[in-house]
């Protein structure tokens, strides 16, 4: 089942696969000649009490694969406005808001484990732990794999992720652009847009914001993802992400392509 959440386009496998296939099929998936895919999603029975379960490839979470797969998994249950689901990465079921006359979908966000200022090579970023995913953020810095590699070992060294990237941010502009790499997978991909990347920018932006809503519509190569952020008592309290997503009919790929 192929998704398209803000361009970032994401495969549903709906048979079972164990989870060690996972990263290879993925890649194998991903390199299939004309394929768009950026990352690949496993659909697995609910373990938490959720309508519906979805595990990345490499084990990650990701907000633009939670809102489609909640789109999917609202179309399955008759078009519903709202569900839960389940997604690796998170702790708990996350709720999915479907508006299906917009063509687009929200998902509930986790909050930060840490949202911090590093320096890379005399460059002032934000480094935003979601648990499972980290981003640093990098504001008017030209994207480049360079930078990529410079920031890597900061990345790395943190515990317990299961992916991480370097999110480009223009400040005048509103535009960014997302690197992300997902080690299981073997992935560094360029990704059309970022979901949880999107939500990392508007930590990073926010850090002195009052109390309130913090919204926000960052233009990315190929969509637009708008993520929210609220702040009671200077503390996150709440987080969001939204924005266009479409979830295509179901189409074979013969297991002899994949060999």
């Amino acid at each position: 089942m192929r998704a398209n959440p803000a361009g970032n386009i994401t495969l549903f496998v709906l048979d079972p696969v164990d989870k060690e296939q996972r990263g290879a099929l993925a890649a194998r998936l991903m390199a299939l000649p004309g394929s768009d895919v950026e990352q690949v999603g496993f659909v697995c029975p609910p373990l938490q009490g959720g309508m519906a379960r979805m595990e990345m490839a490499g084990g990650e979470f990701c907000g633009n694969a939670s809102r489609a797969f909640g789109m999917l998994t609202a179309r399955e249950r008759g078009g519903l406005s709202q569900v839960r689901v389940e997604v690796s990465g998170c702790e708990h079921p996350v709720t999915v808001d479907v508006d299906w006359a917009a063509g687009t979908a929200q998902t509930q966000m986790p909050l930060p484990r840490s949202v911090r200022r590093e320096t890379v090579d005399g460059c002032p970023c934000v480094l935003v732990d979601l648990g499972g995913i980290a981003h640093l953020v990098a504001e008017d810095i030209a994207p480049g794999l360079d930078f990529f590699r410079r920031s890597e070992p900061l990345l790395a060294g943190i515990p317990g992720l299961d992916a991480y990237g370097v999110i480009f941010l223009d400040s005048q502009k509103g535009t960014m652009t997302p690197l992300v790499k997902v080690p299981d997978a073997g992935s560094l991909v360029w990704e059309g847009s970022c979901g949880s990347g999107s939500l990392a920018a508007a930590l990073a932006q926010s850090q002195s914001a009052p109390d309130g809503p913090f919204v926000r519509d960052y233009i990315q190569p190929a969509g637009v993802v708008q993520a929210a952020v609220v702040r009671r008592d200077q503390r996150v309290t709440a987080a969001y992400i939204g924005g266009a997503a479409s979830v295509d009919q179901p189409a074979a790929i013969p297991l002899s392509s994949l060999q």
